[in-house]
């Protein structure tokens, strides 16, 4: 019972599928979800094989190329006018 499907249910969804396409389209058919089938299998495969690269792979050393800078300090330092902190009355 592949997918849970009982037998009598595969054996009306081929009938289904048979009077839809005819005899003559299925080997077509299948040749192309053999194809699309193949497809999927060969990209999965691509891609996982990029995944391991990019996980096993170290990060970069940025310490030996690059410096860190870091910007410079003001210095100007304002302080507030004493008019301003007070208040009239």
């Amino acid at each position: 019972m592949p997918f849970g499907f009982h037998p009598f249910w595969l054996i009306i969804l081929l009938v289904i599928v048979l009077i839809i396409f005819g005899p003559g389209k299925l080997p077509e058919l299948g040749g192309a979800i053999g194809r699309g089938i193949k497809e999927f299998r060969k990209t999965s495969s691509e891609l996982t094989e990029q995944v391991k690269e990019a996980v096993s792979e170290p990060p970069p050393s940025t310490s030996s190329h690059a410096s860190v800078s870091t910007p410079p300090e003001s210095s100007v330092h304002t302080e507030p006018d004493k008019a301003d902190t007070q208040h009239a009355s």
